[in-house]
């Protein structure tokens, strides 16, 4: 049975004095104007959703990181997510995310699941386009497309349907990245500091025979000679280290030679990670130009960089 119901459905079912005489003795709750809660209970968290939803105008569909909870996918985003049609009035519930949105035809809107959602290609794009941090959205785009949730194909689509929206550029990289074979955000920052060391292009997740089987080298330069494995943080499932010692062994005993850097060492120590790649490179016979002594700053941390200077600088007493 339901518990999250439109009250105009609850007094269709119980009767208008019975939804009416239940709400003012507590027995029931009354979250916002125009739903009902058939219990006096903390809220679940599916129970929010619901509550958000029925808050909105009809048409209106959850979205975004709540979608894709639905749909099988952790976005790391708690809050209740809902878009309107454009135009549409606020949800009625105070604790609803809202957004507006022009395109919510069955091409990005599932007409049969339950609750009533965008498909899985818009949410992850959503998801992406709302949140603060790039690097979340290049997560959540290339986490979707690795766990097979979307594919490039059903992305490239909706984002054109989509149009213009925060972080597009990142999220049109991320699925470049993905269908190249960077499988996680540490790789995608690491072949930044590949190409700041001027080497020359890899091949990303390159297959190589093992005993029995086989297995993948993160990245790959058939002109140096050798490999590079970039592994999360941290290695806290036994089994997946095992695994991953396992064909570490195996990528050796084929005779290939590499390097490994953690996602740590490439978000936190990029100059020491392209120092070690250049001698390495070197090691292998390489002579082209020496590595900088620092990564170069991208534009967009030198901008943020002035601006959190200006703002201390206006904070400080005249």
């Amino acid at each position: 049975m339901e518990t999250v119901l439109p009250v105009a459905e609850a007094n269709r079912t119980f009767g208008t004095n019975t939804v009416r005489r239940r709400v003012e003795t507590t027995v029931w709750q009354r979250p916002c104007r125009g739903v009902v809660v058939l219990h006096n209970a903390a809220l679940t968290p599916i129970e929010r959703d619901h509550v958000a939803l029925l808050s909105s105008r009809a048409g209106s569909v959850l979205s975004g990181a709540t979608a894709l909870r639905y749909d099988g996918l952790d976005a790391r985003d708690d809050r209740h997510h809902v878009t309107l049609p454009a135009g549409a009035k606020p949800p009625s519930w105070d604790d609803a995310t809202a957004h507006y949105s022009h395109e919510l035809s069955e091409l990005d809107v599932h007409p049969g699941r339950s609750p009533r959602r965008t498909r899985p290609a818009r949410s992850v794009l959503d998801a992406a386009a709302w949140h603060d941090s790039e690097r979340y959205a290049r997560w959540i785009v290339i986490t979707a497309l690795q766990s097979g949730l979307v594919s490039t194909r059903l992305l490239r689509q909706s984002l054109t349907r989509r149009g213009h929206c925060r972080h597009r550029a990142v999220i049109v990289q991320s699925i470049i990245d993905a269908a190249g074979g960077i499988q996680s955000v540490p790789e995608r920052d690491f072949s930044t500091i590949w190409r700041a060391a001027g080497l020359p292009t890899p091949t990303h997740q390159r297959a190589v025979r093992g005993h029995d089987g086989r297995y993948y080298l993160d990245v790959w330069c058939d002109a140096l000679g050798f490999g590079v494995e970039v592994h999360g943080i941290p290695h806290l499932a036994v089994e997946q280290w095992d695994r991953d010692l396992v064909r570490a062994n195996e990528i050796v005993i084929s005779g290939r030679s590499g390097l490994t850097f953690s996602s740590y060492a490439i978000r936190n120590h990029a100059t020491t990670v392209m120092d070690q790649l250049d001698r390495m490179a070197r090691a292998h016979g390489w002579e082209g130009t020496p590595a900088p002594a620092l990564l170069p700053v991208p534009p967009r941390i030198r901008r943020e960089r002035r601006r959190r200077a200006a703002q201390q600088r206006s904070r400080r007493p005249a």
